[in-house]
Parts: C-alpha cells; structure tokens; sequence
C-alpha cells in the first residue's frame, strides 16, 4: 500500500464491488423511456418539492435569526437594568442625606462628612447610570414630573416647575421615580 496526499491506495486486487449497493442491470428487453415522456411529470414534481424546501429552510432561518437577535437583545436589557430594584432600594438614602444637609446649614466637621458620603453616594450611582431627573426651572413634564400643588404666581411662567419637594431619577432611559414638584399657574400668561 503507498500513501498518496493523506490517503492510503488499496490495490486493485483488493478492491471489492459494493454489491448491495449497485443499480440492478437493464434486462436485455427493457427500453428506457426518453427524457420527457414519463420523466417529466416526475422531474416537476422534484423541482416543487425542492422549492418547497428551500423556501421552508429559508424561513427557518431567518425565524432562527430572528430568535438569536431577540435573545441578545433581552440579555443585553436584563444587564442594563438588573441594577433597577436595588437602586431603587438605595433612592431613599439619598433622600435622607439631602434632607439632613438641608436641616443644618452649619459648616461642622460633622456636616462636611455627610457632604463628603452623600457625594460618594452620587458618584457611585453616576457610574451605574443613574441621573437625577431635572426639575427646577424647567416646563413641566408629566412623564419625568409628578404635579403635588399647583401654586398661583407672577415670579414664573406659566406650566413651570417652581419647586422640587422631592428629587426623581432615572437609570439609563427608565424612568426610577418621577420628580415630586410644585408647579406655577401663571394667570398673566
């Protein structure tokens, strides 16, 4: 036996007819029809139930795409917002040292720690995606503000956003809690 490109040539000799195999032989009296007479009906019917396999194959594959796209998406959204609950659970920390910092306006040493643990606090929350949701100033808006008092005033414009009694935030594009504010109506404008 030599060895020829990876493969090991057996000799002739050894070399058995696959038997089961093989196509029976014409008999002698047997007339194989043209191509066209009996064959073509059969031919078209291959040629249907090819095309009716390659269109289902084709659409199994884009239904496989578009299940693969559709779990990378909701991956990709369970890692954005897997943080959500517990955020949430941390948001009324924060309040309670904004509200401390408010209460005592004095400089102690005391004071200045809280500061520096409520702005690590933010910090922490920045690099998570948390953003406080604006308010002050701005027009209110119904999907970031929550409207507690409507307050008649000349020093605003009218539909504005006068006081922020409590900070909203959001994570991302999600909404965590609106803003809880007083708004101005404005009768001048």
């Amino acid at each position: 036996m030599t060895r020829r490109n990876g493969k090991t040539e057996v000799p002739e000799e050894d070399q058995q007819l696959d038997v089961e195999h093989e196509l029976p032989a014409a008999d002698e009296g047997e007339v194989i029809a043209p191509s066209g007479v009996g064959q073509a009906s059969e031919v078209e019917k291959l040629r249907a139930e090819r095309d009716t396999l390659l269109d289902r194959l084709a659409r199994m594959q884009a239904e496989f795409d578009n299940a693969r796209k559709r779990a990378a998406r909701e991956q990709q959204d369970f890692r954005d917002y897997a943080l959500v609950d517990t955020v949430k659970a941390i948001i009324p920390v924060l309040d309670s040292f904004e509200r401390a910092l408010r209460t005592s306006p004095e400089k102690s040493e005391f004071h200045v720690g809280v500061e520096l643990i409520h702005k690590q606090l933010q910090d922490a929350l920045a690099k998570l995606g948390v953003k406080p949701v604006s308010a002050k100033g701005e027009p209110f808006d119904p999907r970031y503000h929550e409207a507690v008092e409507m307050v008649e005033t000349d020093d605003a414009e009218d539909h504005h956003v006068l006081e922020e009694l409590q900070r909203g935030y959001q994570i991302k594009d999600r909404l965590l809690r609106p803003a809880m504010v007083r708004v101005a109506k404005n009768p001048n404008r």
